[in-house]
C-alpha cells in the first residue's frame, strides 16, 4: 500500500500543480507556493476560454475527429482483424507482417507521402482528410490487437452457429463480435487517443483555423515573447475531461478482457 501511495502522489502532483496555475490570479501565475488553492483563487482563465477564444468550436472538432476515427478505427479492425484471424488467403502472412512494419516507423516519417496523398486528392484543410489519416495510423495496431483476441475465441462456437442456420457475416456479428467486447473497447480507446491529443500531423493539414482540433488551439496560447499559462492549465484540465470519463464508463469492458485468460480452461 505505501508504494501505490507513493504512485498515486507522483501521478497526482502534476495534475494538482496544472488545477494550481489555472487558478491562480494573473500577477501570481510564477508564484512558488505549494498551496492548491492558491491565494485570490480565481476562474477568469475558464471563463475566458469560452467567452474570449474559440475553445468550444476547438472541442468540437476535435470531438467529431475522434470519435469519426474511433468509429471507423472499430468497423476496420474488427472486420480486418476476423479475416486474418480466420481466413486462409495468399498474402496473409505479408499482409500482416507488412502490419507490423508499419509500426516501426514515426508519424513524422509518414507525414510527408500523406501530405503529398491529400493534395493531389483535394484534402487538405478538410475533416475527411485528418480522418483518413488518422484511422490509417491507427488501423495497424488495432488490426493486430483484434487478431489476436479472435485467436483466443475458439472456432467451435461459430461452427455451432452455422449448424444453427446463420451464414458466416451472422456467425461472426451475433456470435464472436459480442464476444470480443473487450478488444472492442481497447481498440476504440486507442482510436481516440490517436486523434484526441495529436498535434503535429494536424498542425501540417489543417491550416484553416475554423478547422483546428484542441491541441491546435492550445498551442496558440505560447508566443515567442509570452505564454498564456493560467489559460493552458484551465483547458488542459478541460480536455483531460472527455478521457476519463470516457475510460471510466468502458472500465468494466477493459477490466474483463485483462481477467478473461485468468479463468479459462
Amino acid at each position: 500500500h505505501l508504494v501505490l501511495i507513493v504512485v498515486v502522489v507522483i501521478v497526482v502532483y502534476p495534475v494538482t500543480q496544472v488545477m494550481t496555475i489555472s487558478l491562480r490570479p494573473t500577477n501570481k501565475l510564477l508564484s512558488t507556493s505549494l498551496e492548491i488553492i492558491p491565494d485570490g483563487a480565481t476562474l477568469r482563465s475558464y471563463i475566458a476560454l469560452v467567452t474570449e477564444y474559440p475553445f468550444l468550436r476547438w472541442a468540437r472538432n476535435s470531438a467529431l475527429i475522434s470519435l469519426a476515427v474511433m468509429m471507423t478505427g472499430v468497423v476496420f479492425a474488427s472486420m480486418a482483424g476476423y479475416a486474418f484471424s480466420r481466413f486462409k488467403f495468399i498474402g496473409k502472412k505479408f499482409g500482416l507482417l507488412s502490419l507490423l512494419v508499419t509500426q516501426m516507423f514515426p508519424a513524422t516519417m509518414l507525414l510527408l507521402p500523406l501530405y503529398i496523398m491529400l493534395i493531389y486528392l483535394g484534402l487538405i484543410n478538410t475533416y475527411l482528410g485528418i480522418i483518413i489519416t488518422y484511422t490509417a495510423t491507427a488501423l495497424p495496431f488495432c488490426i493486430w490487437t483484434m487478431k489476436g483476441y479472435y485467436d483466443t475465441i475458439p472456432t467451435s462456437l461459430e461452427e455451432a452457429a452455422r449448424i444453427d442456420g446463420c451464414n458466416q457475416f451472422q456467425a461472426f456479428y451475433k456470435v464472436i463480435l459480442p464476444l470480443a467486447a473487450p478488444a472492442l473497447v481497447i481498440t476504440g480507446l486507442f482510436s481516440f487517443m490517436t486523434a484526441w491529443a495529436e498535434y503535429l500531423v494536424a498542425a501540417q493539414i489543417l491550416q484553416d483555423t475554423d478547422l483546428w482540433t484542441l491541441p491546435l488551439g492550445l498551442k496558440s496560447f505560447e508566443s515567442n515573447m509570452s505564454t498564456e499559462w493560467g489559460l493552458y492549465g484551465a483547458a488542459s484540465l478541460i480536455v483531460m475531461i472527455p478521457v476519463v470519463v470516457l475510460f471510466l464508463l468502458l472500465s468494466r469492458w477493459l477490466v474483463s478482457g485483462l481477467t478473461l485468460g485468468s479463468v479459462k480452461g
